[in-house]
């Protein structure tokens, strides 16, 4: 179809615009910006006021976003929360899968849907959104609480099954069209095979060097990351996998090194940038009509995400030992289905495996389920207190204490410094001297070499960057000192600091007096200028 506009960037620049509002209502009305983006997409779109259609240039870009996505998921698997969180992230994650991949088939079949749309149906309804939940625990500071850390580990086997089934359905769509099942399972486990042995060699012999030289300029850093991931995408669709998988193992294969927070704080803005377009896109094909005869079904299967996913998660956690009300809490942070349950039905239509009714039907059931479950999480506290005698029945009475003090404290450090210059590893040193632990963070690799077999952890992070400060475990941190001299570095900390809700003082070094009276109105407990005070006191050691 054509678009209203006479050329591409007048339609992209006017659904930009509309997405802003939009997005800003959302935020008024404390709705993750994927339900905005797909009303964005609705409103503009051929069941709306029919000024865009879906054409190259934003699928493309809808394309590039997705590639970004999967590319930080495998970036971020972090197998180590699984370990240390024990059997619970596997049974809890797999455990939620297969009951309500079951559960959700056999309510497919009941209202009438055919079996492939059935299994669709079903799958969708068990990915939850890691995006969202990341975002919601981190607002409430409870991603540290057992609940949290909980989730993100079944959130984290909940991204290795849905990449499985990509791989599955796209064999199984070659297969289709080209060979028996067998013959093309076959002959993915081999490309499958080749893949990761070379990613592994890469991994080896390649990526760390490489990175290790590109680490000097972080633009370097991040373009070489983005050509990675779109590169191995682009080779996951040639070797007959998707480009989905590939991004997926560029992440993973660069989640070892120790670039990856660098790498994933600077990518996310860029990632929801891109991914924007993929859920217009998503609102642009989607017929209203259609949508208006899928009401009841999708009432039906959001108030089973809703309820039954919760309550799933309940009793496996209640079966494990772990009290009512961490299974509660880790229960509602699946109460919804997520992008990749969007982008699992896209694949499905793309493939030819379901109808553009069935798309709709389960990104109606993703427009219910995220917005009515982010209230869910924000008031998680009053809901549990109105819900606990209810929850009794699925706590046992003889649960394992041990359960609940698995949650893993973060190391913490008495001091965290940004800058490891001269000046930075002195500092450090000093407070070593006073039995103070230290933390220091830097930007440049080689300063970190430098300094890895000191008394005080070195660290390869960006000061800049709000996700990086986010990660830092500041929570009983009694001062960070920035010696970096660079103003909008120091204010960008401040302002992350902030965000953070850091409790702890802040002492920011100065260059000029300019500079000094910028850092002092932004309320820096010790604002410095090591310049000045050295030539005081050299000038008073004269008499």
């Amino acid at each position: 179809m054509d678009s209203v506009f006479s050329d591409v960037f007048t339609e992209i620049s006017v659904i930009l615009i509309l997405a802003a509002a939009i997005g800003a209502i959302g935020l008024k009305l404390r709705q993750p910006l994927i339900v905005s983006f797909i009303a964005v997409g609705i409103l503009v779109g051929p069941s709306g006021l029919d000024w865009v259609a879906a054409n190259d240039q934003v699928d493309l870009l809808a394309k590039l976003g997705i590639a970004l996505l999967l590319f930080l998921v495998g970036l971020k698997l972090d197998l180590h929360i699984i370990k240390t969180m024990g059997p619970v992230a596997l049974a809890a994650g797999l455990g939620q899968v297969f009951f309500t991949s079951v559960f959700g088939f056999f309510i497919a079949q009941f209202i009438g849907l055919d079996t492939t749309a059935s299994i669709y149906v079903a799958v969708a309804l068990t990915f939850s959104s890691t995006i969202i939940i990341v975002k919601l625990l981190s607002d409430k500071k409870e991603l540290d609480h057992l609940h949290g850390r909980i989730a993100i580990g079944f959130l984290i086997v909940q991204d290795i099954v849905v990449v499985l089934v990509m791989i599955f359905l796209t064999a199984m769509g070659e297969a289709e069209s080209d060979h028996s099942l067998g013959q093309q399972a076959l002959s993915m486990l081999l490309n499958g095979a080749l893949f990761l042995i070379a990613i592994g060699v890469a991994m080896r012999f390649l990526l760390t060097p490489l990175m290790n030289l590109l680490s000097k300029s972080s633009e370097m850093l991040i373009l070489f990351s983005i050509g990675w991931a779109v590169s191995l995408a682009a080779l996951g669709v040639y070797i007959g996998f998707s480009k989905e998988v590939g991004a997926f193992l560029a992440g993973v294969a660069i989640a070892s090194t120790p670039y990856k927070e660098v790498i994933a704080a600077r990518l996310v803005s860029l990632r929801d940038f891109l991914l924007l377009f993929f859920f217009i896109d998503l609102g642009v094909g989607l017929d209203i009509a259609e949508l208006g005869q899928q009401v009841l079904p999708a009432l039906l299967f959001s108030a089973f995400v809703l309820i039954g996913n919760p309550i799933i998660v309940i009793v496996i956690l209640g079966y494990m030992g772990y009290s009512k009300k961490t299974g509660f809490l880790a229960g509602l942070t699946v109460a919804q289905i997520s992008e990749f349950s969007l982008l699992l039905a896209a694949l499905g239509l793309s493939q030819g495996h379901i109808s553009s009714e069935t798309v709709g039907l389960i990104t109606l059931v993703g427009l219910i389920t995220i917005s009515l479950s982010t209230y869910m999480i924000l008031y998680s506290e009053q809901l549990y207190a109105k819900l606990a005698p209810f929850l009794e029945r699925f706590e046992r009475t003889n649960k394992h204490n041990v359960a609940e003090s698995t949650t893993e404290t973060k190391a913490t450090y008495d001091i965290v410094i940004f800058g490891l210059g001269r000046l930075g590893a002195m500092i450090a040193e000093e407070f070593i001297k006073k039995d103070k632990s230290v933390l220091v963070v830097d930007l440049d690799m080689e300063k970190i070499r430098v300094h890895t077999n000191c008394e005080f952890d070195v660290l390869y992070g960006d000061m800049e960057a709000l996700e990086c400060i986010n990660h830092l475990p500041l929570t009983k941190t009694e001062w960070v000192i920035s010696t970096v001299r660079q103003v909008p570095e120091n204010l960008a900390l401040l302002y992350a600091l902030k965000e953070s809700e850091f409790k702890g003082k802040t002492a920011v070094f100065a260059e000029t007096p300019e500079d000094f009276e910028i850092i002092k109105t932004k309320g820096v407990d010790r604002p410095l200028m090591p310049h000045a005070e050295l030539a005081e006191k050299l000038a008073k050691s004269f008499y």
